[in-house]
C-alpha cells in the first residue's frame, strides 16, 4: 500500500521528536525515543507532540513528552489512577520517581 505525503512528513518528524529526545536524554534506554515520539506526536491525540512548541522541536515540549512516558512507563501512576485515585494526587505521588527518571536519563525535570 502506498503511502501518501501526509504519513511520509508525519514519520519524518516523528524521526525528528525521536532524535530531539535522544539529544535531550541520551541515557534514555534505546529505543524508547521512537516509543515515546510516536505516542506524543499520534494524529488527532492532541498530546503535547502535536502542539505547535513540538513541531519547532522545543525543548519543553519535548521534555513533556518524556515526562509523560516516565510517569506512565516508570511509576504506579497508572495502577494509582485505576483503583481511583485522582490524577493531581497520583501525579504528586509519583513526581520524585518521574524526575529520577528524567536524572537517570540525562536531564533534570522542571
Amino acid at each position: 500500500m502506498r503511502r501518501g505525503a501526509g504519513a511520509q512528513l508525519d514519520e519524518e518528524f516523528v524521526g525528528r521528536f525521536a532524535e530531539r529526545v535522544r539529544a535531550l536524554f541520551p541515557g534514555c534506554p534505546a529505543g524508547r525515543e521512537t516509543a515515546i515520539a510516536e505516542h506524543a506526536c499520534e494524529k488527532y491525540s492532541g498530546r503535547v507532540g502535536r502542539s505547535a512548541a513540538a513541531r519547532r522541536l522545543d525543548d519543553e515540549a519535548v521534555t513533556l513528552a518524556v515526562v509523560a512516558h516516565a510517569r506512565h512507563a516508570e511509576t504506579d501512576y497508572d495502577e494509582r489512577l485505576a483503583r481511583g485515585g485522582e490524577r493531581q494526587e497520583a501525579r504528586a505521588f509519583v513526581r520524585r520517581q518521574v524526575e529520577d527518571v528524567l536524572e537517570r536519563w540525562g536531564r533534570a525535570a522542571r
